[in-house]
């Protein structure tokens, strides 16, 4: 049996369209017994610094110190805060942090690929990921083939200094431009030797994507995810990870498929940021 808080939620998101019911089984067979999601537990907890932007602005030192205390092992960036590399390298080290990903917008990066290149070497991150378009970049099939080529360009620069070049997505993704779904277009379109993909499981579950699907149609392809979770309301809201209705068990169970290596927590506006990331943590690295 569930609990009655439970059962609603998982309705909740049957209504709203974005779990299927076979989902629903599966995730009502995981809160059956003691009514709490069966855990899925990481080795290696990785955290998106945008979760805690305003903490950084404050003081950049106390903060990568505190997400280390509790546990994540690996960072990644959304802006240095006027840090240089070789200061961000340092207070990385300082705190037993690696970067494996930063996120830098694909206009700074045509403007001047080889000073985004150059900092992401030195500070030690493998990828380069562009975290969101603008209009004029997604507006059309043109404007996303044009997209692409440019990721694809950025793709072969990062090469050269043995990096790889990287797209975050959002939920507009999966609504049809001119009849094609711009995610597919962006998959079909970049060269897989040169492009790689940071899957958000919150915003892929809102736009009406299916992860599972993904990750069987582009095996390979997603080797980074943001694991954030959604509420079971129609107005799916973002929660803290453990406190909504996400299969993250069975998204992880594919990780050899998809091609995951880093898992990436992260709430775009939580009420209190490091009570956010704690139990997030908590969630994911217990078991």
């Amino acid at each position: 049996m569930i609990g009655r808080r439970a059962f609603l939620e998982i309705l909740g998101a049957v209504t709203a369209g974005w779990i299927g019911p076979h989902a629903a089984r599966r995730h009502a067979e995981q809160l059956g017994g003691h009514g709490l999601a069966r855990r899925p537990r990481l080795e290696r907890v990785g955290l998106q610094l945008y979760t805690v932007r305003r903490e950084m602005a404050r003081d950049f030192d106390a903060t990568l110190a505190t997400v280390a205390s509790i546990g994540y092992k690996e960072v990644e960036f959304a802006g240095y805060y006027d840090r240089s590399p070789a200061q961000v390298k340092a207070a990385l080290a300082s705190n037993g942090l690696t970067s494996p990903a930063t996120h830098i917008g694909l206009n700074e990066i045509e403007a001047d690929p080889g000073r985004v290149i150059a900092a992401s070497a030195e500070i030690g991150h493998r990828y380069i990921v562009v975290p969101s378009l603008g209009r004029q970049q997604r507006g059309s099939l043109d404007a996303l083939r044009r997209t692409a080529a440019a990721l694809n360009e950025a793709g072969r620069a990062a090469a050269r200094a043995g990096l790889r070049a990287g797209y975050h997505n959002h939920d507009w993704e999966f609504a049809d431009v001119e009849g094609k779904r711009p995610f597919d277009v962006l998959l079909e379109e970049t060269d897989p030797a040169l492009v790689w993909f940071e899957m958000d499981l919150f915003w892929i579950m809102r736009g009406g994507g299916d992860p599972l699907a993904y990750f069987e149609r582009w095996p390979g392809r997603f080797t980074m995810v943001h694991v954030k979770d959604m509420d079971g309301t129609a107005e799916r809201r973002m929660v803290d990870v453990g406190a909504g209705v996400l299969d993250f068990p069975s998204i992880f169970a594919r990780a050899a498929q998809a091609g995951i290596q880093h898992y990436f927590v992260e709430h775009d506006n939580p009420a209190d940021p490091i009570a956010s990331i704690r139990a997030s943590y908590a969630h994911l690295s217990k078991g």
